[in-house]
């Protein structure tokens, strides 16, 4: 490991305790590979992009030239063997500190959609799709949330499965699904009629019945591409059937694996806005002198640094759980809850000490602001996932 810390010089302004040194020395360099990539292929789009809703063809391929997919994943990814989970969560991070939108486009194509395929996938699955999204010549996406259930979809899923022979026909709706607009495959999850059991189903990009609608209108996370999608009698082979998904456990088991990501996104986007501020602090001038001399801009600075470094700790001991293979649900709903409130709070702060200038997207700190939002929301609440920690503590389950 390299631990041994002999200068901060090249550590980023925001890690104030220096935990990128807690990385082996090979997975650092790959982080600094992706920090190169995302100043340089990446930042220069974002603000247009962001302001005009759209995902770039320059961007994908940015990434898709990056070999940061699948890295976590053995035997798929460019590194000989799967990177340590506190690699992929400061992974996460680097990207969600430049845009939370880029950082959720890759998060659902190579956490969600990869993973239901990995883990729900008999071998000649993964075998079929895995190697080409790895490379990101195929895009996925994942279909859980529907038009009329959020949290509740476990026990709600109106989206239905029905086999004649070995085809199944799948009707419904699915909403807030990313990339689905234009993603090669997607992950459906669907309810048997038969047994009433969840089910997962990989629906191929142009497959009939299969209509994805860009949503318009949204003031977050407006480069990702969701769709709403309906589905109406979409035939789907048995052999796109995930062979070893057979409940909504199955689901559970793979959000639970990438709601830590959820966090480490959060805590990205909390660096940036930060750092933005930091910077904004240094060269903004009134009263005739930096605004970064003012005891009060002082003051929100510290506090959002406080934030950070917290929940920074908090991450790091969660990514040694799973990387020893002990982590449980409770522990990464506790982090997904606990960073997205803290992030809430750095973001205000910071969007506070641009002051007017906070909402103009000239500089970059109201699309933080804005980002944060859906970031609080998205891979279940903050009040979700604190009933799941609650029956952890209590041993008493207040879900209704």
């Amino acid at each position: 490991m390299s631990t041994d810390i002999t200068s901060m010089d090249d550590l980023p302004t925001a890690d104030f305790y220096a935990y990128e040194s807690l990385l082996p020395d090979e997975e650092r360099k790959i982080l600094l590979k992706a920090r190169d990539l995302v100043r340089d292929g990446i930042r220069p789009l974002v603000r247009d992009s962001w302001a005009e809703g759209e995902l770039p063809a320059e961007l994908i391929d940015a990434l898709r030239g990056s070999g940061l997919s699948a890295l976590a994943y053995e035997g798929y990814g460019e590194h000989p063997g799967a990177v340590s989970h506190l690699l992929g969560g400061m992974l996460a991070l680097e990207l969600s500190r430049t845009d939370a939108s880029v950082a959720t486009f890759f998060g659902v194509h190579d956490g969600l959609a990869f993973a239901s395929i990995h883990h729900g996938g008999s071998q000649e699955q993964r075998d079929r799709w895995l190697p080409r999204m790895a490379t990101m010549d195929t895009i996925g996406a994942f279909a859980l949330t529907e038009p009329e259930g959020g949290s509740d979809v476990a026990a709600g899923m109106r989206t239905t499965a029905r086999r004649e022979g070995d085809t199944w026909v799948l009707d419904g709706a699915k909403k807030w699904i990313g990339n689905a607009t234009f993603a090669d495959v997607v992950v459906v999850w669907a309810r048997d009629v038969e047994d009433d059991q969840v089910k997962g189903f990989v629906v191929e990009k142009g497959t009939a019945g299969f209509e994805p609608v860009k949503i318009e209108g949204k003031i977050a996370l407006r480069i990702v591409q969701n769709a709403e999608i309906t589905l109406t009698g979409v035939r789907v082979p048995e052999a796109n059937r995930l062979q070893n998904v057979d409940s909504f456990r199955d689901v559970a088991e793979i959000l639970r694996m990438t709601r830590s990501g959820v966090a480490w996104q959060s805590l990205g986007l909390m660096i940036g806005a930060y750092e933005l501020a930091l910077d904004y602090a240094k060269e903004r001038v009134a009263f005739g002198r930096p605004i970064a001399r003012f005891q009060l801009v002082q003051d929100l600075l510290v506090k959002s640094l406080g934030n950070i470094t917290a929940c920074w700790g908090m991450l790091v001991q969660l990514a040694r759980l799973q990387d020893a293979g002990v982590f449980q649900d409770e522990h990464s709903s506790l982090a997904k809850a606990f960073v997205t409130a803290r992030m809430r709070e750095v973001v205000a702060w910071c969007r506070e000490i641009f002051g007017g200038n906070g909402i103009l997207l000239d500089h970059d700190i109201a699309r933080f602001f804005a980002d944060s939002e859906a970031l609080y929301s998205y891979e279940g609440t903050r009040e979700m996932n604190t009933l799941i920690v609650g029956k952890a503590i209590t041993g008493q389950s207040a879900f209704v």
